[in-house]
């Protein structure tokens, strides 16, 4: 019968795929756009905000320059879409920014381009699902009242979600990401045939306010706005790197359904970015920093809304249908663009953990062959952040998109090294105008990522860039350091190239509570092993207690010496080292192994009553040279319906050698059992370790 934690796994995520349905989760376009590319569609829900509320800080006049500043993020976009192409040609593999980095720049560049992007992969689901908070805060109160829980609940929503599967998620999230592109394409082209054909005077809600400028910016402070307006309107471009990332996900032709979906997802977002700015500024909508200190005059009690909620009010009417479907669609895409990171982040994670950057969990399947350990370290280290910065959109948006161009402009620079690195051996005509021509592309993204990466870091440093730094810093040593351990450990455990070196002898230490089945089974299992010496041995802690134990030892006449060791401090583990210690030193070149009678039972709270003392022991143990651990188990009645049936259970009650069980009071224990194994002798003194007796 099915544990209740096993039943409520299979409710949540549903029954285990075996292995070789892995090709079954593969993804055709239509359902890798909405997986891969929510992330950078849905930024045109908070890229015009950030554009207009960064400008409004010279005021209503600096509007003007809006226009041109998402020109030049359409432009940078379009730029890194045809960069990405041409990487996700070169490297089908899946490795992304990492592979291009660590292949043509150095395994350090590699580590960097990767701690950019986990960080950026954080805070694509901090910022993305605060963002869907503040659109649907704009039209239900409740929700901005409670902004922090919703965002949680949203966050650990999508974590189930992806806990079902890649192609099952996939599913879900198509229909609310084709629908968001529908309501903003058609609440834009209504806009624009209600203004340009029917001749209508449309006029946001923000439009008649007065708003004053928080500082007075001329000159080059102008410059640094814009630049600065430039850099926040440029987080659009996040996740365009996750398709790079996610090729190994796509059906086959696998490189060319990416490049064609990376395609895709720059004509829609680039459309829909530069369609919402254009109305912005035909209905004169105003969207500020600072409502409380820059609003002057307006209507009482105004509320600003976000952007795309303030568009589907003048569109459609404050009181139409379709302005709540406006809302509802924004934030619903909002909420699943942070799956852009959920399927980015466990891929990169499980790629590092293969390269021994990473912990190796990373690298696991769960049960519906997603990297679940990778997709619940996401959502855990997400919600650190919303509850950390209280969902607060414009405090995050500052520590956001450097990660993501620090890895975009490394990316290019290993793609030139790549194309450099091929010409000079290739000798087809053609070819060599293809690898030009894509060299150009990657070269002219290089320039462009890393002057807006420059911009970012110049603009945004003190607002909030530096912790994203020191985050990437962080990351980057964690993961050389992770790297330095299993590289000594495999070299500890690399074998010699001589035979196999056998400890000289065995020495059997079985630990003694009190003279019950556990201990008499352990016993039995010792003997078994035929060991060179055995020993029973228990730590008096209490005079009475041990005088009991040693009196029903020797009552049962058990064939094997007690051992009574003193602990005038009443202590159990530091007394079993030390006489443990002392076995090793007399005779170095043998091993000792202690046996630990321990219960097993079958509810958790038992587990709190029980087996405490064994989880010490054998945690000091195991950091003990020459000495090994062998844990007796005795299978409680209450382990029953867990693992076994009542047959086994009822048999597992008798110790398959030792002392019968239920023996009458008096009655020694048969010998025969014990004694079955018979003593082997030494081995001979050629077969004998030489090393100090490690094995």
């Amino acid at each position: 019968m099915a544990s209740p934690t096993s039943l409520l796994k299979r409710l949540l995520l549903g029954r285990p795929f075996r292995s070789d349905r892995l090709q079954h989760t593969l993804l055709p376009k239509r359902i890798a756009l909405p997986v891969f590319a929510s992330d950078a569609l849905s930024s045109v829900a908070y890229a015009p905000d950030e554009i207009l509320l960064t400008l409004s800080i010279a005021g209503a006049s600096a509007y003007f320059f809006s226009p041109w500043v998402a020109l030049a993020v359409v432009v940078v976009m379009l730029t890194v879409v045809a960069s990405y192409r041409q990487t996700v040609h070169a490297y089908p593999s899946g490795g992304g920014d990492y592979e291009v980095a660590t292949v043509n720049l150095g395994p350090r560049a590699g580590v960097a381009v990767a701690s950019a992007l986990l960080v950026d992969y954080v805070l694509t689901v901090a910022v993305s699902v605060s963002a869907g908070v503040a659109n649907l805060g704009s039209v239900v109160p409740f929700v901005a009242t409670h902004k922090v829980l919703i965002a949680v609940s949203a966050v650990v929503l999508l974590t189930a979600l992806n806990l079902r599967g890649l192609r099952e998620s996939g599913n879900l999230f198509a229909i609310p990401t084709y629908g968001f592109v529908i309501v903003i394409g058609g609440m834009l082209l209504t806009g624009l045939v209600r203004v340009f054909v029917l001749g209508h005077d449309l006029r946001a809600p923000s439009a008649d306010l007065v708003i004053q400028a928080e500082h007075s910016v001329t000159g080059f402070a102008l410059i640094f706005l814009l630049l600065r307006t430039f850099s926040s309107g440029c987080a659009a471009l996040t996740g365009v790197e996750a398709i790079s990332n996610g090729v190994p996900a796509f059906k086959a032709p696998k490189s060319r359904n990416a490049a064609t979906t990376l395609l895709l997802l720059g004509t829609i977002a680039v459309s829909m970015l530069v369609g919402i700015i254009w109305l912005a500024r035909l209905t004169g909508l105003q969207f500020v920093e600072d409502p409380d200190l820059q609003i002057v005059a307006g209507p009482e009690g105004y509320v600003q809304k976000t952007v795309t909620t303030q568009l589907g009010e003048t569109v459609f009417g404050s009181g139409s249908v379709l302005l709540f479907v406006v809302a509802g669609a924004t934030a619903l895409i909002l909420f699943l663009a942070a799956n852009t990171a959920f399927n980015g982040f466990p891929v990169l994670g499980s790629i590092l953990a293969q390269d021994r950057y990473l912990p190796r969990q990373l690298h696991t399947r769960g049960d519906r062959l997603a990297f679940s350990n990778g997709i619940v370290f996401l959502a855990s280290f997400a919600i650190v952040l919303i509850v950390g910065f209280q969902a607060e959109v414009t405090k995050l948006i500052q520590l956001y998109i450097v990660g993501v161009f620090v890895s975009f402009t490394l990316s290019q620079a290993g793609m030139i090294r790549h194309w450099n690195r091929h010409l000079r051996t290739e000798r087809d005509a053609e070819a060599r105008r293809r690898m030009i021509r894509s060299r150009a592309i990657n070269s002219f993204g290089m320039a462009m990522t890393g002057t807006v990466l420059v911009i970012v870091l110049v603009t945004k440093f003190l607002l909030g860039a530096w912790i994203a730094i020191v985050a990437m810093a962080m990351i980057y040593v964690l993961m050389l350091a992770i790297r330095r351990h299993y590289d000594r450990v495999a070299v500890e455990l690399t074998p010699d190239e001589g035979r196999p070196v056998l400890p000289a002898r065995n020495h059997a230490v079985v630990l003694v509570s009190k003279v019950h089945q556990p201990t008499l089974r352990a016993l039995a299992y010792a003997k078994a092993t035929r060991p060179d010496t055995l020993t029973a041995v228990t730590v008096n802690v209490d005079d009475k207690d041990t005088r009991q134990l040693q009196a029903e030892w020797d009552r049962r006449n058990v064939p094997v010496a007690l051992t009574v060791i003193d602990s005038p401090y009443r202590e159990i583990t530091r007394p079993i080292l030390n006489y443990v210690a002392g076995v090793r030193r007399e005779s170095p070149r043998d091993v000792v192994t202690v046996f630990i009678p321990e219960y097993v039972v079958g509810r958790w709270w038992e587990n709190l009553l029980h087996n405490q003392s064994a989880l010490r022991l054998k945690g000091r143990l195991l950091f003990e040279p020459g000495v090994m651990v062998t844990s007796v188990p005795w299978q409680l009645a209450s382990t029953a319906g867990k693992n076994l049936d009542r047959l086994d259970a009822t048999l597992s009650r008798s110790p398959a050698r030792g002392p019968r069980a239920g023996a009458s009071p008096g009655t020694p224990p048969p010998a025969a059992p014990m004694a079955a194994a018979p003593e082997s002798p030494a081995p001979p003194s050629s077969e004998r370790d030489t090393d100090g007796g490690r094995s």
